[in-house]
């Protein structure tokens, strides 16, 4: 045989010898990031009845796993189930789900809580310590795990870690991961501060509720019983060995971050209860124990109880925020401020508790039917809300079944003793004596009254009687107003002629005054006047010499020129009436130049348009203009110079010429 073939074949043996040896015996290597769960094929000790786990040997998964490194395990004998480490993620929590154990109660609802501390990774611990079948208690934080998947089934957010046992089983632990998701179970609870929220738990394990309670009372909420505290339904075994019930809890989670599980709690998350400023809250408590009344014998209308017992409290939550149990109870908020209520019709006060109420229909004395509007404003005293509450149940029933009918029938009676002139003329005195008889009448439903306001009456839109009588009202209102306004205009004439008259008296009082100065003024004005004409007349009369002396002397200068002017004038008229031929001629010359003057002056028509002729020098021939001129100056025109005597004298005798040696002229 060939050596290398017969070497090969030695090699090959003796690797399937080795590998069937290391088979044989089991060799097995387990990565230190996974567990291996081991299934016993057969043994000695028999089988398993109706375990699952085999904690004497018997075959059957074997509690214990092991972890990471060399193992030796038959396969003849054994079967090993490798798997990952579980990681729970940081703020995640994981549920567990026990395949062996004891079976549930049929009043219990989760497995107990065994070996806390464990996790679950000592499932012979939790099996030897009764632990049970089912969802357990107990949840799962964030970590790594080194479970045994044949016995726990660990359900998270992101997966279901188990080693698949069948189909239905899977199944049903998807149903169950589904639910937990739909609660937001594989999440803490966490309240924020600005929310304003507060959770309401409801508990689905433990003992029920006795007959007649619907919220779970407080348990387990003293922080120095340490035996007790659950720390807020955290620790469900403590929650249940302080005696808490199953059910929707009175405690209520406030802010903060919870882990709790949800297959044993729901949590609803809802407002918190605020009390404005101006208002107090009265409890009514559907919780608790019978409480002893504190209202008082002569208080027959219900029970006031003390806090914390079931009923309505007899103290007032006063304005502020609380985390109160909305399911536990019922907070009526009531006003401590004025309310005011409108029997208006569509108009409604600041609380809205009057948003039914109309106006009051009267019938008064006469007959006449107006409806009447008011405005009443009361107040409860916050120590007597609590006696409010409890007898009316809440404001606006207080309002609507009580008030009302109390305030319209008391108006009604008001109307039928007035006539509607009354009503409106008395609104004041009737506003008075209401809010007075009122007030005993509201204090007996422990209400303030403080004050009742009328409106003005008024009728339907079909009803025109009360207007005509408004009208006629305030046509009376005028005419007084007349009158008082004519009186006062005749008393202010009056006080102004008055005000005249001193003032007169006045102003000549000034003038008087000013008179007896001005005279002071004018005598030592002419003293002083007096003085200045004694100097005045000095300086005249010395300038009036003057003066006189230079008259004189321009007089006599005067006289000489005038007289050399006028011999002059006499040589040169001299001349002249020698020149002419004598002084009738020159008289003429001077006539007719001042004549011609005149008539350029006063535009004169020296030539008539009608001339009739009489004879001429020469036989047949008109006369020519010249002597029709001349003769109309001699007859006409003289009379309007300005001749002196002498000269007129020598017209005349011009005309007695003319007369004799020509014929008459006329026109």
């Amino acid at each position: 045989m060939n050596p290398v073939l017969l070497a090969l074949l030695i090699i090959v043996s003796s690797i399937v010898i080795v590998s069937l040896v290391l088979w044989v015996v089991g060799f097995r290597i387990i990565p230190n990031d996974r567990v291996g769960i081991i299934e016993k094929k057969w043994s000695f000790n028999g089988s398993l009845d109706s375990q699952i786990i085999a904690l004497n040997k018997e075959a059957g998964f074997q509690p214990d796993v092991i972890r990471g490194g060399i193992h030796f395990l038959s396969p003849i004998m054994y079967k090993v189930h490798i798997v990952s480490l579980i990681t729970i993620p940081q703020g995640e929590i994981a549920y567990v789900f026990a395949r062996d154990g004891e079976a549930l109660p049929e009043t219990q609802t989760l497995g107990r809580v065994v070996l806390e501390g464990e996790h679950f990774q000592n499932v012979v611990g939790f099996l030897t310590h009764k632990g049970q079948k089912g969802i357990q208690r107990a949840i799962v934080r964030e970590g790594t795990y080194a479970f045994n998947l044949a016995q726990f089934i660990i359900i998270s957010q992101s997966d279901i870690f188990a080693l698949s046992l069948g189909s239905n089983e899977m199944r049903t632990v998807q149903s169950m991961a589904e639910k937990i998701q739909e609660r937001g179970g594989f999440t803490p609870i966490i309240i924020s501060g600005s929310d304003d929220r507060l959770g309401v738990v409801t508990v689905h394990d433990g003992p029920s509720l006795a007959q007649g309670h619907i919220v779970a009372p407080t348990v387990g909420d003293d922080l120095s019983s340490f035996e007790t505290y659950h720390n807020n339904f955290q620790d469900i075994e403590k929650f249940l060995k302080a005696g808490g019930y199953r059910g929707r809890q009175y405690q209520v989670l406030t802010e903060g971050t919870y882990f709790i599980n949800r297959m044993f709690a729901t949590v609803e998350l809802i407002p918190k209860t605020i009390i404005p400023v101006g208002n107090v809250g009265v409890v009514i408590s559907y919780t608790g124990e019978k409480g002893i009344d504190t209202s008082g014998e002569d208080y027959r209308h219900g029970e006031l109880v003390d806090e914390g017992t079931k009923g309505v409290w007899s103290s007032a939550l006063s304005p502020g925020k609380y985390a109160f149990n909305t399911y536990a109870g019922k907070i009526a908020v009531v006003p401590t401020t004025n309310i005011i209520l409108k029997w208006i019709s569509n108009e409604e006060g600041g609380h809205l508790f009057d948003s039914n109420l109309k106006e009051v229909s009267l019938i008064t004395k006469d007959a006449f039917e107006p409806s009447l509007p008011l405005s009443v404003v009361l107040h409860i005293d916050y120590r007597k809300a609590p006696y409010v509450i409890q007898r009316f149940g809440d404001i606006k029933q207080l309002v609507e079944q009580t008030l009302d009918p109390m305030v319209s029938a008391y108006f009604k009676n008001i109307g039928q003793s007035k006539t509607l002139i009354e009503l409106l003329q008395e609104r004041s005195e009737i506003q008075v004596l209401a809010s007075t008889q009122m007030k005993d009448r509201f204090n007996k439903y422990n209400i303030d009254l403080e004050e009742v306001l009328i409106g003005t009456p008024s009728a339907s839109a079909k009803d025109n009687k009360i207007e005509i009588i408004l009208s006629q009202l305030r046509d009376r209102q005028v005419a007084r107003e007349q009158i008082e306004t004519y009186s006062q205009q005749e008393k202010a004439a009056a006080k102004e002629k008055e005000l005249n008259e001193a003032k007169s008296k006045a102003e000549q009082q000034k003038n008087l005054t000013e008179s007896s100065i001005n005279i002071e003024i004018q005598k030592n004005q002419g003293k002083a006047g007096l003085e200045r004409a004694k100097h005045d007349a000095e300086k005249l009369v010395a300038m009036a010499n003057a003066d006189a002396a230079k008259v004189k002397a321009l007089g006599v200068a005067e006289a000489d020129k005038i007289a050399a002017i006028g011999n002059a004038e006499a040589e040169a008229i001299t001349n002249k009436v020698k020149a002419y031929g004598g002084a009738k001629y020159q008289l003429m010359q001077d006539i007719i130049s001042k004549y011609t003057a005149a008539i350029e002056a006063g535009n004169v028509q020296i030539v008539p348009n009608t001339y009739v002729n009489m004879g001429g020098s020469k036989e047949g021939s008109l006369p020519s203009p010249l002597e029709g001129l001349i003769g109309l100056m001699f007859t006409e025109k003289l009379d309007a110079l300005n001749l002196t005597p002498e000269e007129k004298e020598v017209v005349k005798s011009l005309k007695t010429v003319q007369k004799n040696s020509k014929n008459q002229i006329s026109v």
